[in-house]
């Protein structure tokens, strides 16, 4: 039976997935390891050129920086975000029926990072700290009053971002309209201050939201090349750059990480080790500590694995460059897996919220007002109760996660044969790292099929 309830009735979580334990998920799951395996198979039998010809893009029309475009488009966003943190604190409390709760949690964290990823950097456009930085040096003859340690590297940004993750996971209501306000807007006026303080290399090694939205940019289609609008395969930019440094890299292994852990962590699996009854969960408070906990731990075993599994590849061919130097050649091959799981995770929630986020805007304040002319607007979930459209929605999302281990074993056999100059060391030296992603593809699977409990 359809669920069709008025925006401001639902309180209930998105799906429970129960008709996904119903489908072949044994099957699908072993078709896609499959699918990956043989990926690494006829790249190891095609030929040098048309491997290295995959991740070539095609430069189309003239594409101009659009600088002054950018700083106004930054303070229209910086506008729309004050107008957020308003209603945040002075429009309803239900989370389902608040914008400042859909807009961040759904628009921006699930559309937005998933537009990212698939097109390029969107996020140059509506970041919300660009103009207003600009603004503020031009207006008060301003220049950066620090210089940040080189040394430090990205630890900041790594902290930041793992910062945003802890509330994400952690945080015992995350979204509360009022708490998300402080939250979001003391972010903003931390980096803002460091933005002025340090310059600009802080947004590159100290903003963990802008680092994170400059490795997804990397995947993008579209993207800038010699003054050009250039288009190419997902992953193309990312191979255009100079390798990154040992932070960029372990930030790109926290991004796959964090991800999984976040799928994880809702698990019957993952409840019945921290001893949680899944059928009777005591709530978010409860499990505060097991989920930092189990944040760290997650992370610090992904990149323990991933650095174990390049350090073994260079080690086959003799190559001669060091397993830290290997670590970070082969790290943005992580990016598609990591976009991926983050479709897939978030799919189900962006069906649902997302209709949440367009009735909220139609009536920002609850008062009956229909500013977007949607008129009486109701959310559906009827979707989730036939097996059709279920197994549908099941399989976008394992396709989501297999096409993004797909895109990252072709991303590391490419840096590879531009390293190593010949195929078969290529293929040698990828063979424990494809083993890490096909096993990382079932694992990513499983997250989806597994029944859920928090």
């Amino acid at each position: 039976m359809a669920a069709v309830l008025p925006a401001r009735a639902g309180r209930a979580h998105v799906s429970e997935q129960g008709f996904v334990l119903l489908l072949p998920t044994d099957v699908y799951i072993s078709a896609g390891a499959a699918c990956v395996a043989l990926t690494v198979l006829v790249l190891t039998l095609l030929p040098d050129r048309a491997v290295s010809g995959l991740f070539r893009p095609v430069a189309t029309l003239r594409w101009p920086l659009w600088t002054g475009a950018r700083l106004l488009t930054s303070c229209l966003s910086f506008a729309g975000f004050l107008a957020l943190l308003w209603v945040g604190l002075a429009g309803p409390r239900d989370p389902l029926a608040n914008p400042l709760t859909l807009v961040v949690w759904t628009v921006w964290w699930i559309g937005l990072v998933t537009l990212q990823g698939l097109f390029g950097n969107l996020w140059r456009w509506i970041n919300p700290w660009t103009g207003p930085v600009a603004l503020t040096r031009r207006l008060l003859n301003l220049r950066p009053a620090l210089r940040l340690p080189a040394c430090l590297g990205q630890s900041f940004g790594i902290l930041t971002f793992l910062a945003f993750v802890a509330i994400l996971l952690a945080d015992p209501a995350p979204s509360d309209p009022a708490r998300l306000a402080g939250y979001a807007g003391g972010y903003w006026l931390f980096t803002f201050a460091a933005l002025l303080v340090f310059g600009p290399r802080w947004a590159a090694r100290g903003d963990g939201i802008s680092m994170l939205m400059r490795h997804y940019a990397a995947l993008g289609l579209f993207g800038r090349l010699r003054g050009r609008l250039a288009l190419g395969l997902t992953g193309w930019q990312a191979l255009h750059r100079h390798p990154p440094r040992a932070g960029a890299a372990v930030f790109m292994l926290l991004m796959l990480g964090s991800g999984s852990f976040d799928g994880l962590n809702e698990t019957y699996w993952w409840l019945d080790l921290i001893g949680i009854n899944p059928l009777e969960f005591p709530g978010r408070s409860a499990v505060i500590a097991q989920n930092l906990t189990g944040l760290i731990l997650a992370n610090a075993l992904l990149v323990a694995a991933y650095g174990l599994a390049v350090w073994m590849g260079v080690r086959l061919v003799s190559s001669g460059i060091g397993p830290g130097q290997a670590f970070c050649l082969f790290a943005p091959s992580i990016l598609p897996i990591a976009l991926g799981y983050h479709i897939a995770h978030y799919l189900t929630s962006f069906l649902v919220d997302g209709q949440y986020a367009l009735a909220a805007l139609n009536d920002p304040l609850a008062r009956g007002d229909d500013l977007l002319g949607l008129g009486t607007f109701y959310v559906t979930t009827g979707f989730f109760n036939a097996p059709d459209s279920v197994r549908t929605i099941w399989l976008t999302q394992a396709g989501a996660v297999v096409a993004g281990h797909v895109l990252a074993v072709m991303m590391a056999h490419t840096i590879a044969l531009r390293r190593f100059g010949d195929t078969r060391k290529a293929a040698l030296s990828q063979a424990p790292l494809a083993l890490f992603m096909v096993l990382y593809t079932l694992f990513g699977l499983w997250l989806l099929a597994s029944p859920r409990g928090a």
